[in-house]
């Protein structure tokens, strides 16, 4: 298995706040980051709402004259890492050289809002007004990118693209790199900033995105009258390192990595494998890697996108896993306060399990009111549970067919 990985700084912005603190003490009291979209005018589109980051402030993170190099989706980048960094106690350059540092980031879109300003930039004044560096503001990479500038992490650099699944495969294979050696730590996670006309009008037009114009109704994981995702923005990162520069740093430690599953349906571009085949297998994956048995398992952070196929075929995907223990596993959605973050949902999703081994709470899944007869698990609906929680796992699925499951275990 090679060495023990272990997560000791974690940072997060969302709508549902701009500071972990802000999001957890939001989750805990089942308050939603969804309302009313406000950054665009969405008149024309069936969307209304969306889970917005709101009072960001951009001068805690970096110079505020640096803003223009940079899409908004790095900027939620940088404020995440900077403060898991923090939160890990962790001085680059004093406790650990810059080149055994390294960044993993994913992101499902990238620069998105950029590259609708850069269009509308060419249209109006042809390519002599586009800015100079707007390909940088684009591409995926600059979030890992700016972030190793920003924190002087020169070891691996790299990024994941792989769709709703991003934030999470961008863990796992930060936690490899440890593993084999290639870096002391790394500072991984995911980010995502999509909420444009363009973002929010493709999922509009391919049927995905609820069209509830209220915000309590709009996401509504595993009930029987959901009717689309909703769009949501931000960015999580986390610190992982080996246990032994934990102990050595006398470092904070949420817990342990111990196995991560990744795996591709080759089936279809969006819907998933009926009966969640591909989620299974990547359980499976997941499982021989940690050596814990399925009994184990004290709670599922699921995908839970509120979407008809997602919610039936990874509770069949469970189903056919657990067997019978799947009925004792209590099961939540964060995306029913989150609202779906696309390359982020993933990292997200790992920093609020942590917190929920860390403190005991199991937060809900809101606004299920009406179970649906085929998604038949204990969804823990509207109201956050209290239970011990030593080993817990976190399904991401993506577009593509891609089907990531991180486990985690509290330090004992």
């Amino acid at each position: 298995m090679g060495k023990r990985v272990v997560v000791t700084g974690l940072g997060a912005v969302s709508g549902m706040g701009n500071c972990l603190g802000e999001i957890w003490n939001a989750a805990k009291n089942g308050d939603s980051g969804i309302d009313k979209i406000t950054r665009f005018d969405c008149s024309g589109f069936p969307a209304k709402c969306a889970s917005e980051v709101k009072d960001f402030n951009l001068s805690d993170y970096m110079y505020v004259n640096e803003r223009h190099r940079m899409d908004r989706f790095s900027q939620y980048a940088i404020a995440s890492s900077v403060m898991a960094v923090e939160d890990s106690r962790l001085t680059i350059g004093v406790d650990v050289p810059p080149d055994r540092v390294g960044v993993w980031m994913g992101t499902a879109i990238g620069g998105i809002e950029s590259f609708e300003d850069t269009h509308r930039q060419l249209l109006e004044g042809g390519y002599e007004r586009v800015y100079p560096f707007a390909t940088t503001l684009v591409i995926s990479n600059m979030a890992s990118s700016q972030v190793a500038i920003a924190l002087n992490a020169k070891g691996v650099n790299n990024c994941t693209v792989l769709s709703c699944a991003s934030g999470s495969n961008a863990i796992g294979d930060a936690m490899r790199v440890i593993q084999s050696g290639e870096a002391d730590i790394m500072i991984a996670g995911g980010t995502e900033a999509s909420i444009t006309p363009l973002g929010i009008g493709a999922f509009c037009a391919m049927g995905a995105i609820s069209p509830q114009g209220d915000p309590k109704a709009a996401c509504r994981p595993f009930d029987r009258n959901r009717d689309g995702l909703v769009m949501g923005e931000g960015a999580g990162a986390l610190v992982l390192e080996t246990f032994e520069s934990a102990i050595r740093r006398n470092a904070p430690v949420y817990g342990e990595i111990i196995g991560y599953g990744t795996v591709g349906d080759a089936y279809h571009i969006t819907s998933p494998v009926p009966g969640g085949e591909g989620c299974v297998r990547a359980m499976e994956m997941a499982f021989a890697q940690s050596g814990v048995l399925k009994s184990d398992i004290d709670y599922i952070n699921a995908h839970g996108t509120s979407t008809i196929l997602n919610d039936r075929d990874e509770t069949k995907a469970i189903q056919t896993f657990f067997g019978e223990k799947a009925y004792d596993i209590p099961v939540s959605s964060t995306k029913s306060m989150t609202g779906h973050m696309m390359g982020a949902s993933g990292a997200v999703e790992a920093i609020l399990t942590f917190m929920t081994m860390k403190t005991g709470v199991i937060l809900p899944t809101l606004n299920l009111i009406e179970r649906d007869p085929e998604c038949d698990l204990d969804y823990v609906p509207n109201l956050p549970r209290f239970k011990e929680v030593n080993f817990a796992l976190s399904n991401s699925l993506g577009f593509g067919g891609h089907n990531t499951v991180l486990i985690f275990k509290a330090l004992s």
